[in-house]
């Protein structure tokens, strides 16, 4: 279970305070603040705070652009040319600071995203508690033969079973021999226990951690858009698709935006533009005759074909 009973006592105490402001403010977002969205078996996303709004992302584009905004009539509109031209500055004038409890896996790809501020858990002073992600059966998949870096089909019946057999005691045993290096009492009475900064190395990366996640919205879509993305890893996409889900909340506007040319949408290469308007004129074009490689071409036929 994601949330313990404490937890849920701290956030219930979190959400009867209320604070008089004159700054902008969301209610949808107010409805989010604090309250944990559960994510995989021991995870979740929780809004801590947020600044701006769509509002805030039009009004940083008109003291930039001063008289060249007159011909957008709405805000909307406004928000659809900034997204549609790359024009990322007003985006950043909205900030979210998230807290997100996720496998050390997850967390070691997710940090790879640069532009935000972190703080995580930190194991040198506190004792991880006893939770790992365990895949559910249907997320137990064998390597892809075609991507390195992708799953293949569904692993079933005993080679399933064996897996997940694996995962979950290899992670327990790892956990005692955690629990037994730091432990000050020993069977000859009290004793030093082992450092925690060096205990913890022999813990596996399914292990769960926690950090405080502050991030502007023009970076938190570019997160987004590759972690939400069909082809991410299954266990980065669903905190992506956690957070979208927010996101829409807090900018209905500018997330609608983001979801039609970047999510929903392609970037060609000259190449591949070029093949679209030789199609267009009815030639039959093809991989030898694209100047793509094999690869590019590939990638090319399933943007065309791809029915979302």
């Amino acid at each position: 279970m994601p949330i313990t009973p404490d937890q849920q006592a701290e956030i219930d105490a979190q959400r009867a305070q209320s604070h008089t402001t004159l700054r902008a403010t969301v209610p949808a977002m107010e409805a989010h603040l604090y309250k944990a969205h559960e994510v995989l078996d021991h995870g979740f996303i929780r809004v801590i705070d947020y600044m701006g709004d769509d509002s805030a992302i039009c009004q940083a584009a008109r003291v930039s652009y001063g008289k060249g905004t007159k011909s957008v009539q709405n805000d909307e509109g406004l928000i659809r040319y900034l997204m549609r031209h790359w024009h990322s500055t007003p985006f950043e004038m909205c900030e979210i600071k998230l807290h997100v409890k996720l496998p050390v896996f997850v967390a070691r790809q997710w940090i790879r995203h640069r532009t935000a501020n972190v703080n995580e858990y930190s194991a040198r002073y506190s004792i991880l508690d006893r939770e790992f992600y365990i895949p559910a059966p249907e997320h137990v998949n064998a390597q892809s033969v075609v991507n390195n870096q992708g799953r293949g089909g569904v692993l079933e019946g005993a080679e399933a079973a064996r897996v997940l057999e694996i995962l979950k005691s290899d992670s327990n045993r790892a956990y005692d021999n955690y629990e037994a290096m730091i432990a000050t009492d020993g069977p000859d009475g009290p004793q030093d226990g082992l450092a925690r900064e060096l205990a913890r190395m022999n813990l596996p990366t399914n292990i769960y951690t926690q950090w405080y996640w502050k991030v502007d919205l023009h970076n938190l879509f570019h997160f987004l858009r590759l972690r939400a993305d069909a082809h991410a890893q299954y266990e980065i996409r669903v905190y992506a698709d956690a957070i979208c889900q927010v996101v829409a909340d807090w900018v209905p506007a500018a997330y609608s935006a983001f979801e039609d040319y970047r999510l929903g949408g392609a970037t060609m290469s000259g190449k591949a533009l070029d093949c679209v308007r030789r199609m267009l004129k009815g030639e039959q074009v093809t991989q030898e005759t694209s100047g793509m490689s094999k690869g590019e071409w590939r990638e090319f036929m399933g943007v065309l074909n791809d029915p979302a």
